[in-house]
């Protein structure tokens, strides 16, 4: 059994955990923290209406009292409304979000906490660092400087999915991500664009975070996800296209803003995007791109049903 002194003290970090029917996967994360050389955290549980025995495995976890746990239950409005709720009960100096199929390297908290504490001030967000495959290979590419943005490590050629540690007060400073009616995703990408704009990361060539990628997964059906919720995807496009500091990458942007503005049936695409001149130029190629992905949507969709 832990310390009594775990539970009567305010940690430094919140590690949160978003879940949707993850009970054969949730495991891994919990064990993990219990190997964590460092207990200077607390493990916050956003059930996101699972339907499966997640909420029973957890009671039975917190009824353990290994690790400080809180879980809180709500109906399902995908990842990026867990994320709104984990951000509103969050009250610790760090933050930093375990997806139910991965798992925490031993020490990651150690290293986490070390590194702010020697190098975190105002002046960063917090902090980046690796992911890596469950057999240990690094997923993309590390770290060249020892602070940048996100949009700034992705411009300059990095590559691959990495761990955000964020300071809580500037994750809350951003708006939430919206909600739209009968969709459950919008792009997490656009409040670390909006806090990019202000401050940089900590970065730290250490992994983290050992990640998988379960098969219904969204990052494994993202031609459906496209046809599933075409506001949010619309959403993140435009705040793309006012906010990247590439104008490149906001073109792209613009295409993909006309491809989901054509599966919503939205008409007035024009007049309420952000830089009316670029989607104009980018119609006929936003158009080539709707059609290859309702293509794509349904070939995978033939294919699902064979």
């Amino acid at each position: 059994m832990a310390s009594k002194s775990i539970y009567n003290r305010k940690p430094t970090l919140t590690i949160f955990t978003p879940a949707y029917n993850r009970a054969h996967t949730i495991e891994l994360c919990y064990e993990s923290l219990l190997r964590q050389t460092s207990t200077d955290f607390k493990w916050l549980i956003v059930d996101d209406g699972s339907t499966d025995s997640t909420g029973n495995l957890v009671t039975g976890w917190i009824a353990e009292r290994k690790i400080p746990i809180e879980y809180h239950y709500q109906n399902n409005q995908g990842m990026h409304g867990a994320h709104n709720t984990a951000y509103n009960l969050i009250d610790t100096e760090l933050n930093v979000c375990i997806d139910s199929d991965d798992y925490l390297a031993d020490n990651s908290v150690e290293l986490i906490i070390n590194k702010w504490r020697k190098e975190g001030s105002d002046k960063y967000a917090g902090i980046m660092g690796l992911d890596a495959k469950f057999d240990g290979t690094i997923i993309g590419t590390e770290f060249t400087t020892p602070q940048t943005t996100l949009s700034d490590f992705y411009m300059r050629g990095g590559r691959g999915d990495k761990k955000l540690i964020y300071r809580t007060s500037i994750i809350k400073s951003v708006p939430e991500y919206p909600i739209f009616e009968g969709e459950k995703y919008v792009g997490l990408g656009y409040k670390y664009q909006l806090i990019d704009l202000k401050y940089e990361l900590l970065t730290m060539n250490e992994v983290l975070c050992y990640v998988d990628y379960q098969i219904d997964g969204s990052s494994m059906n993202m031609y459906r996800q496209y046809f599933k919720n075409p506001r949010g995807f619309a959403f993140i496009r435009k705040e793309s296209m006012k906010n990247h500091p590439s104008g490149k990458r906001r073109f792209i942007e613009a295409m993909h803003y006309i491809s989901s503005s054509i599966i919503c049936r939205n008409c007035r695409f024009v007049s309420e995007s952000p830089r009316k001149f670029m989607t104009v130029l980018a119609i006929p190629f936003g158009v080539v791109l709707y059609l290859y992905l309702l293509f794509q949507y349904k070939c995978n969709k033939i294919m699902s049903l064979e």
